[in-house]
């Protein structure tokens, strides 16, 4: 597995995939190639259906700078869902011509090129994980440092900054989301609506909701957030972090710290044996891995046992499997965001589940996510990504006969 310095990144929204991926490709291909002075720019299949809702091309712009560049779709499924042909010339001549995948939480990948990542974990299923701490007597944060060096401190401390920075502007802002849908921002309303005779459980929803919409909505709008481990799924685990801090003087910053670096191998553990791309595997590789990597988060928080942090990942994954990526019109916003509130919500509640009923488990984090991976296989193409399915096919349905 990759450090988590792959699966944590600070970028700008609305998709890890679709935006920060391509952005990234065109970028190194253009600074490797000076000479290019236009490009042509072929988007397949899920980037060629949604490209348009999670803003590839400008973002593919931006990194082109004022090279002029042409854009193309075509469906190919025999292609990486997350597929860019790449062709810069000089002139006339063609003097490049790469083709990407973007596959998922920023991460890149050029067709035919040697991979310059250097796997840096020895351990590649959390039941060996799990059997090498417990030889050494050490918690699975104290697994992450000795594997990343105790540097990955420092780093954390840094996404968790970004965390909370996305937190605070998101809840300050208020307007309509980019995009034909004039999604209104909700996160300040949810926010300010808090009563002082409120039940704690309404509080608390209401709270942890209102964080995870404030990334969310930031997110949608383009601004800075961090991949966790996507962009459509950034919302979860700062929520369930910024709220406990918030509540309980003993959450101190070492314990976040320690949070987010178990979170951040769940999340590598998903990422290496399964998938965290809507595009492959549909909403619950984004929403259910970032909802696993909050329970076990959470369960951190709380120095639980390795078992019951291994629980309570599993659970939250284990009830998204199926879930479907129907985003309406191709942006993230209808129903990501108030996926993450929910996804937030049940983090917490997998972890008080896994607290009174790990002894009782039958199932592994290791075959769930296997699971996962297998549904995200058999699922339908429209249901990933393409907005040809779900909530996304029924919405212009009914927009259509001026129902909606």
């Amino acid at each position: 597995m990759l450090s988590i310095k792959y699966l944590y990144q600070v970028g700008h929204g609305p998709s890890s995939s679709h935006t920060m991926g391509p952005a990234k490709a065109v970028k190194i291909v253009k600074e490797a190639n000076p000479t290019c002075d236009h490009y042509e720019i072929m988007l397949y299949n899920s980037l060629a259906l949604t490209g348009k809702g999670h803003l590839t091309e400008e973002a593919i712009k931006e990194s082109l700078g004022d090279s002029p560049v042409a854009f193309l779709t075509s469906i190919d499924l025999s292609k990486h869902p997350n597929t860019l042909r790449i062709q810069g010339f000089e002139g006339d001549l063609l003097k490049v011509d790469k083709e990407v995948n973007s596959t998922g939480g920023g991460r890149i990948v050029f067709v035919g090129d040697v991979s310059e990542e250097v796997h840096i974990y020895p351990h590649q299923t959390f039941k060996e994980i799990k059997k090498y701490c417990k030889s050494k007597h050490m918690g699975l944060h104290d697994y992450v440092y000795e594997v990343e060096g105790e540097e990955i401190k420092v780093f954390l401390e840094e996404i968790w900054e970004a965390m909370k920075s996305s937190i605070i502007s998101g809840i300050a802002t208020h307007g309509i989301l980019p995009g034909p849908l004039k999604m209104k921002r909700k996160a300040p309303e949810l926010y300010g609506k808090l009563k002082t005779n409120d039940k704690p459980e309404l509080v608390e929803n209401r709270l942890v909701a209102s964080y995870a919409f404030a990334v969310s909505e930031e997110n949608a709008s383009g601004g800075i957030i961090v991949t966790a481990p996507t962009c459509g799924a950034c919302g979860v685990l700062p929520a369930v972090l910024y709220y406990m801090h918030e509540k309980h003087h003993f959450i101190t910053k070492e314990r976040i710290i320690n949070g987010l670096a178990v979170a951040g191998l769940i999340g590598n553990l998903i990422k290496h044996n399964a998938s965290i791309s809507g595009a492959v595997a549909g909403c619950q590789a984004e929403i259910g891995s970032a909802c696993s990597m909050a329970a076990a988060a959470h369960a951190t928080l709380f120095n639980l046992s390795m078992d019951q942090i291994e629980y309570a990942a599993e659970i939250a994954m284990e009830h998204h499997l199926g879930l479907t990526c129907d985003p309406v019109n191709g942006y993230v916003q209808i129903p990501c965001i108030e996926r993450n509130a929910v996804a937030a919500l049940r983090a917490i509640d997998a972890c008080g589940l896994a607290y009174f009923l790990t002894d009782s488990r039958k199932i592994s984090l290791d075959m769930v996510i296997q699971t996962m991976y297998q549904t995200g296989l058999d699922m339908h193409q429209s249901y990933k990504e393409t907005s040809q399915g779900g909530l996304a096919f029924y919405f212009k349905e009914e927009d259509d006969v001026n129902c909606w």
